[in-house]
């Protein structure tokens, strides 16, 4: 699948670079080319998750709430905390989880930096950031970005399809993009919602449900003709 969607955030004065460890595959912005330590944070995220998967087999595969693990390095910690919110699997934060990391680790040489993770972003500018949203065959799509205020950074922005890309997702909205202060948690979220979208009136619950998930600061839901906005989000028109 070509990533096109690394275009739909507006970048202006900073410089642009691309890291591929594995499966993880990132696009990230900064205010200078930061690619070596962004390739040596990813090594450190996905060794640290690789070790663990092999000895907890469960964390990889399950798709319900994990267990806490007191021993468990930080990074897998936070992504059993914040899924266990959603209710779904730890596995479903995991490109919000390394976009958080890689873009935390960034933020000590960059005073701004943006992380995309298969569509999921960790963000962090000095200047308000518009990030369109892209809902694939739907006539919405790209129709509409979510404006992000530089008060509410660092944040994530995560999206969950049931029509897009090869994520499983159980529900069949186009787009479920979920804004939370973690990117771990926006991920988490945002799967967790698109699966119990079944059809265009599941949309007007989505409100309800974001609301019993503690920390999720908005987003937005699309399907076919249909979107809901909900939470603190403002929409512009592109």
């Amino acid at each position: 699948m070509e990533r096109t969607y690394r275009q739909r955030i507006k970048v202006e004065d900073l410089v642009s670079f691309h890291v591929a460890v594995k499966e993880t595959d990132l696009w990230v912005s900064a205010d200078r080319n930061l690619e070596r330590k962004a390739e040596d944070l990813v090594f450190d995220c996905r060794t640290r998750l690789e070790d663990y998967i092999s000895s907890h087999e469960l964390f990889l595969t399950t798709l319900q709430s994990y267990p806490k693990d007191p021993f468990a390095p930080s990074m897998i910690k936070t992504m059993i905390e914040m899924t266990s919110r959603a209710g779904v699997g730890p596995m479903a934060s995991v490109a919000g989880a390394i976009a958080q990391v890689v873009g935390e680790g960034l933020l000590r040489f960059t005073d701004q930096v943006i992380v995309e993770n298969g569509g999921d972003i960790f963000l962090k500018t000095l200047r308000p950031a518009i990030v369109s949203i892209y809902a694939g065959e739907s006539p919405l799509s790209e129709k509409f970005g979510l404006k992000i205020p530089t008060q509410q950074m660092p944040l994530g922005i995560c999206s969950s399809s049931g029509t897009v890309g090869h994520s499983l997702s159980m529900g069949v909205a186009d787009i479920v993009c979920t804004i939370a202060s973690s990117a771990v948690l926006a991920d988490g979220a945002s799967t967790a919602l698109c699966n119990r979208i079944k059809n265009k009136t599941d949309l007007e619950e989505i409100p309800h449900w974001a609301g019993q998930i503690p920390g999720i600061k908005g987003g937005i839901a699309i399907m076919g003709d249909s979107m809901i906005p909900w939470g603190d989000v403002e929409l512009v028109g592109l």
